[in-house]
């Protein structure tokens, strides 16, 4: 076990300062001083102290930025402000190392050719992790959203489901039991403009090593979760943005 990580860790005992490290990082932006004491509910100096520890830490990142519309002489100076740093950090007692086995596994489904099986066994995963309560939707295996075309430099091309298939629920408004879904394996989702996002990528280090192999299978396994809820597919898709997870799922029927 590596002592900086449990020692990033064990900052995170302290309710407040978790709570404080909480609301930042589901921000996905730069968040001020006083933004942070207000959502925990404590005064600003406290979180200032707090925001500061997690960046000593090396979970947080600090810098400088105008918040306020006001610009040039009379606006004041930059205030602090904080957010994710792009570190990861691991505990396991006793220690374990999983990671360097899935990179020569990934690069093993390379060298192999395997994308494609690779792809049918992350669908699979998906439906089991949903607890396999719906069926294959009409983009299931073997179907127009399935996994059985060979993979591609755009996992989603060829798999986006049946545009005009029954899908009475979709990905609903509320996001629930597929919402929960994917906060409990790392995404932390949020809607925007009609659709849900994921604002982390839980296989970020195997992603950077292997990203066709590795994005073409994470759409596998999500379009997987949504099939064990009875749901199309479909709904999810490639669309990849900078430091958020590549795949994204629709919430309306129209996109």
């Amino acid at each position: 076990m590596n002592g900086d990580d449990l020692s990033a860790v064990a900052v995170l005992n302290d309710p407040v300062r978790r709570a404080v490290y909480e609301y930042v990082v589901a921000q996905g932006r730069e968040v001020g001083r006083n933004e942070a004491a207000e959502a925990a509910g404590v005064q600003r100096t406290l979180a200032a102290f707090h925001l500061d520890k997690l960046v000593e830490a090396g979970l947080l990142e600090s810098g400088f930025k105008r918040l306020g519309e006001r610009t040039g002489p009379g606006s004041g100076r930059p205030a602090k402000v904080y957010r994710r740093a792009p570190g990861e950090w691991q505990v396991s007692v006793p220690s374990r190392d999983y990671r360097t086995l899935a990179l020569v596994l990934a690069e093993a489904v390379d060298l192999l050719g395997g994308d494609e099986r690779a792809e049918e066994a992350a669908r699979r995963a998906g439906r089991r992790l949903a607890g396999g309560r719906g069926e294959p939707g009409p983009g299931g295996p073997g179907g127009p959203g399935g996994s059985g075309g060979p993979g591609g430099q755009d996992p989603s091309r060829g798999r986006e489901g049946a545009a005009g298939g029954p899908d009475a629920a979709g990905v609903p408004g509320d996001s629930g039991d597929l919402d929960d879904l994917l906060r409990r394996r790392g995404y932390e989702p949020y809607e925007e403009d009609g659709r849900l996002r994921l604002r982390n990528c839980p296989f970020h280090v195997l992603a950077e090593e292997h990203p066709l192999l590795v994005c073409s299978m994470n759409l596998a396994l999500c379009r997987g979760l949504l099939e064990g809820l009875g749901r199309d597919p479909g709904r999810a898709r490639s669309d990849p943005r900078p430091r958020e997870c590549c795949v994204s799922f629709s919430i309306d029927n129209d996109n």
